[in-house]
């Protein structure tokens, strides 16, 4: 069913209030069954919770961010929309909203994504180029970010055929600036994504979260030249976190670009030497689609006091521990604990973490 207007602004607004990350928006939803609904219990919620009073985000603020997107000609998409790409709805926890320039076609074909060094060599970006080249002949996206090197030759083998670049700032973000041609490119060409608010600046912190969206959109994550301590290992770790196949194109021992890329292969990464390496490997992946999750239908309890916000707090760590050894140890029913976690999340005094994990 497809979400009505005012219910895909609440869920902008929601996400870009403070204090509610991917995880937090998640469980709003899924306990008030609506991004309005939660924005209207908030207060209540924190309040209740010990916490100050609080606000969502200024009303001014999404209305200003939705006409600066269209202004570039920029489409948001949240999660529930149809157009929300299916693989990334499946991320735990996905990114509840997205930007994206050009057309959204690209994310309705099987991807792949092809990552690596900035700094490459001219081998590295040949193999680059003609791995994209092959896998859009095959029928597939390739996903990549915009960046020099690697990301870049991706893009250039993959134009015609579709390519996505995830960016780490706004979607009008261009980095390296180098790379302007490139981008006007993609956007006429294939699809550009972000999913901070255009005319967003990218910092270190964004990339990460950028890699996130890259693997996430993917079915397998190709990494061609890297070194040991790179973005590019990032987004195969987290690749392998999601399920998704890693690949590793292997290298001489004596460049350094090569240890990222052998590391992954004596960890157990599939070795690409040839684009049927990843068509193979990926045939019965792409027999069974990656879907979102079914949420559980489990009615997180409001009926909460001061002592099991205590008991609950008093049982995290900076470690991250599993929300069903809180509801063992305290002899809580999850739901409790999960009503629990959300509300001392909103008030700054525990922090959700995808996979069920909560920390101090």
């Amino acid at each position: 069913m497809a979400l009505e207007a005012a219910e895909r602004i609440a869920r902008l607004q929601l996400a870009r209030s403070e204090r509610i990350g991917p995880v937090t928006f998640a469980q709003l939803i899924a306990r008030y069954g609506s991004a309005q609904a939660a924005l209207d219990a908030l207060p209540g919620v924190i309040r209740k919770a010990g916490g100050a009073a609080y606000t969502a985000a200024p009303r001014d603020q999404i209305e200003a961010e939705i006409a600066s997107g269209e202004a570039l000609g920029a489409r948001l998409v949240v999660i529930g929309d149809a157009d929300y790409p299916e693989t990334l709805a499946a991320v735990d926890p996905a990114p509840p909203v997205l930007w994206a320039r050009g057309s959204l076609d690209s994310l309705r074909k099987d991807a792949v994504a092809i990552v690596g060094a900035r700094i490459a060599s001219a081998g590295g970006q040949r193999i680059a180029r003609g791995l994209a080249s092959q896998l859009g002949e095959a029928g597939m996206t390739v996903v990549s970010g915009l960046a020099r090197g690697i990301d870049a030759a991706a893009h250039w083998g993959s134009l015609s055929t579709g390519t996505v670049a995830v960016l780490g700032g706004g979607v009008d973000d261009v980095y390296p600036s180098d790379n302007q041609d490139l981008y006007e490119r993609i956007v006429a060409e294939g699809c550009v994504l972000s999913e901070s608010p255009p005319g967003t600046r990218a910092q270190a912190r964004d990339f990460p979260r950028r890699n996130r969206i890259i693997s996430g959109l993917s079915r397998g994550v190709i990494v061609v030249e890297a070194e040991i301590r790179s973005g590019s290992l990032i987004t195969a770790r987290l690749a392998a976190e999601q399920g998704r196949e890693v690949f590793a194109v292997p290298g001489s021992p004596l460049d350094p670009r090569s240890r990222g890329p052998n590391a992954l292969l004596r960890d157990g990464a599939t070795l690409c030497e040839r684009v049927e390496d990843v068509l193979d490997a990926l045939g019965t992946l792409r027999a069974a689609r990656i879907k979102a999750p079914t949420p559980a239908a489990v009615e997180i309890s409001t009926d909460l006091d001061n002592a099991t916000l205590g008991a609950v707090e008093a049982l995290l760590s900076p470690t991250p521990t599993p929300r069903d050894d809180l509801a063992r140890s305290l002899g809580l029913p999850v739901a409790v604990v999960s009503g629990t976690l959300l509300e001392l999340s909103l008030v700054g005094r525990a922090r959700l973490l995808p996979g069920g994990l909560a920390s101090r």
